[in-house]
């Protein structure tokens, strides 16, 4: 059987008003990357290729988790503030505060789908890129580890679990700084194993360290 292995990256700007100020890690999104590399490596995990996007927050992720990634485009995150401002010029709803995404990411992933609003790239292109890296990965007997973001597993649960626009705004919510979400590939069929495990940082002084955003 083989494994992929998603992981987001850790804490990144999230005082940011776009995409550019966004992609860089806090001081907290370092240690939360390297505490999930000393959990993988006490574990003994080890894996036959590793990726991660080109943005910075997954470089930077990768290089404290402490692996040597391959840097793969089709691993980059969707651009949630140019999507922001479509749906305000076509809808007029506008962007929310932190509190707010719970009900904002619905009606974004919604418009996108249905073509309403494009952002940077349409929700199929998207879609596409994404799918594409999961079909190359998916080989019984190996395991890969990618470093990326929310979005892109959001899109990995949606090609697994066949979610509608709403359900995959609702996955993408929960996701965890450094959290670990896996499939199992078994013959043809990719099965999710795992969901939103931070197991680095369950210990009583790391509850601080459980951030979404």
């Amino acid at each position: 059987m083989g494994e992929i292995v998603l992981v987001r990256h850790g804490q990144a700007n999230s005082h940011a008003a776009t995409e550019e100020e966004y992609d860089r890690l806090s001081d907290l999104g370092f240690r939360q990357a390297e505490w999930l590399g000393d959990w993988l490596r006490d574990q003994g995990e080890g894996f036959d290729a590793v990726l991660s996007g080109t943005l910075r927050r997954h470089r930077e992720t990768a290089a404290s988790m402490g692996v040597e990634a391959a840097e793969d485009p089709r691993l980059n995150e969707m651009d949630y503030f140019a999507l922001g401002r479509a749906l305000e010029d076509v809808h007029g709803v506008p962007m929310p505060d932190a509190d707010g995404f719970f009900d904002h990411a619905p009606q974004v992933m919604r418009a996108w789908h249905a073509a309403e609003i494009m952002g940077t790239e349409t929700f199929a292109s998207f879609e596409a890129r994404i799918t594409s890296v999961l079909i190359e990965a998916a080989a019984e007997g190996r395991r890969t580890l990618c470093v990326t973001s929310g979005g892109v597993i959001g899109m990995a649960l949606r090609h697994v679990l066949e979610l509608d626009a709403t359900r995959l705004a609702h996955v993408l919510m929960p996701i965890h700084n450094t959290s670990i979400h896996r499939f199992h590939i078994r013959r043809d069929q990719m099965l999710l194993a795992g969901f939103n495990a931070t197991p680095h940082l369950d210990r009583d002084d790391r509850a601080h360290a459980r951030t979404h955003y």
